[in-house]
């Protein structure tokens, strides 16, 4: 696969200049692990056993370039493999558009199989779809259709390598498949209810070709922990990372989840620079930061911080912070540097971002105070790996996905059955 990553964009130059076919297997917007590996091997697969082909079989990663850097589990994963960034095709470095229109595209569609409305064009192109999700409406006659309720698309992927011709699975694909499995199925703990025994026999049949993969253990807890590690993120990728935005009366609020400790937070150099160009940028009239980390216990902790240059905007919202009862947050004020950003510890852990944004709107005002607009800021946050319904946290699952096990288990102390509403 080293040769044939290292060769995409050079091969879809090519193919562009000389007015050629090129296939594009390509992932879903929110552009995870699980979407950019399964396009990676897939499009390799396809490269590697498809008969003479006329085409170039290029990977596509569904973001911005400049978004990549926000996929801190993607960029570790293909950097600890030594697959360079350089070397990946992302969405705005290819006008599938264009190729469409000049009769030139064929898409594989991995991870999802529903394109956006601004790719209702596409459909036309779509050839094949390879998902984890259950189909929503038919496909044209002609495209080739795999839908299965695994845990991860990259199990479906792998199948398909492992039915085909033997020698094309080679250690990197091996070791990137797995890896996306064994993070996306919670380390095939059955407690989290995402794993199947497909999946289980994937991992299973990549171990016994390739004995040298890292042990599961290891190799879940580097992914994990790369997935909250936003050390190597500036400032403004920090709070891109995560966010979500309300509207009220002519005042726009950001809202970020932010995975690090308030106090490393403020510590950022230039941070009130950073925040005031952040703002001002996308006019948000200010910003609330609310930060959760985790002891060695797992333990989590909440801390919260408001920023606005506009003392009015600023005051409300403490004031709205401060006096919820629905739910009590429990604050106690942090001393601050600034007069413009107001600091929380926030007693009450289990009151999540989705708790509190009720509480916002309503201190906005405007159409948004009654649950109105909310707007779910592109890119996407990363995905995190879900605890379903039926799902007991009695047994010992890892908070893999902080928000998600709060919200449970404030369901759970507040006596509602799994499966009630949040």
């Amino acid at each position: 696969m080293e040769r044939f990553v290292e060769g995409n964009r050079a091969a879809l130059q090519d193919h562009v200049q000389r007015h050629r076919e090129i296939h594009v297997v390509m992932g879903n917007e929110a552009c995870d692990l699980d979407s950019t590996v399964s396009a990676l091997a897939l499009a390799y697969f396809l490269a590697k056993t498809t008969p003479a082909p006329k085409a170039a079989f290029v990977p596509v990663l569904n973001i911005p370039r400049a978004d990549f850097a926000l996929r801190t589990e993607t960029t570790f994963l293909l950097r600890e493999q030594g697959v360079p960034a350089a070397s990946l095709v992302f969405r705005d470095e290819i006008d599938l558009g264009g190729l469409h229109r000049a009769g030139l595209l064929s898409l594989t569609l991995v991870d999802h199989h529903v394109l956006p409305g601004a790719d209702a064009a596409l459909e036309e192109a779509v050839v094949e779809v390879l998902d984890h999700r259950p189909l929503e409406g038919d496909r044209a006659p002609g495209c080739r259709v795999t839908a299965e309720p695994v845990g991860s698309c990259a199990t479906l992927v792998t199948e398909r390598i492992a039915q085909g011709p033997p020698g094309v699975l080679d250690r990197l694909t091996a070791t990137l498949l797995h890896g996306t499995i064994v993070l996306d199925c919670v380390n095939l703990s059955p407690a989290a209810g995402k794993v199947t025994p497909r999946d289980v026999a994937c991992v299973s049949l990549l171990e016994a070709r390739f004995p040298e993969l890292p042990a599961r253990d290891a190799v879940f807890r580097a992914l994990q922990a790369a997935k909250f590690d936003v050390s190597g993120l500036t400032t403004e990728q920090m709070l891109r990372k995560d966010l979500k935005v309300l509207s009220g009366d002519e005042l726009v609020l950001a809202v970020s989840a932010i995975y690090v400790d308030l106090e490393t937070f403020l510590r950022r150099p230039g941070l009130l620079q950073d925040l005031d160009a952040f703002c001002k940028a996308r006019g948000y009239a200010g910003l609330v930061a609310m930060m959760i980390s985790f002891n060695e216990q797992n333990e989590p902790s909440r801390q919260l911080a408001v920023y606005s240059q506009q003392e009015t905007l600023r005051s409300a919202v403490c004031r709205a912070l401060e006096e919820a009862t629905a739910p009590s947050l429990h604050l106690r004020p942090l001393p601050s540097a600034w007069s413009c950003l107001s600091a929380y510890a926030q007693g009450n852990a289990l009151a999540s971002r989705k708790k509190v944004l009720p509480v916002l709107r309503a201190a906005l005002g405007g159409p948004g105070a009654a649950g109105g607009p909310e707007e779910e800021v592109v890119p996407p946050p990363t995905p995190m790996n879900s605890l379903v319904e039926e799902c007991p946290l009695a047994q010992a699952v890892p908070p893999l996905c902080p928000q998600d096990v709060l919200d449970r288990v404030s369901r759970i102390a507040a006596g509602q059955p799994p499966g009630s509403p949040k």
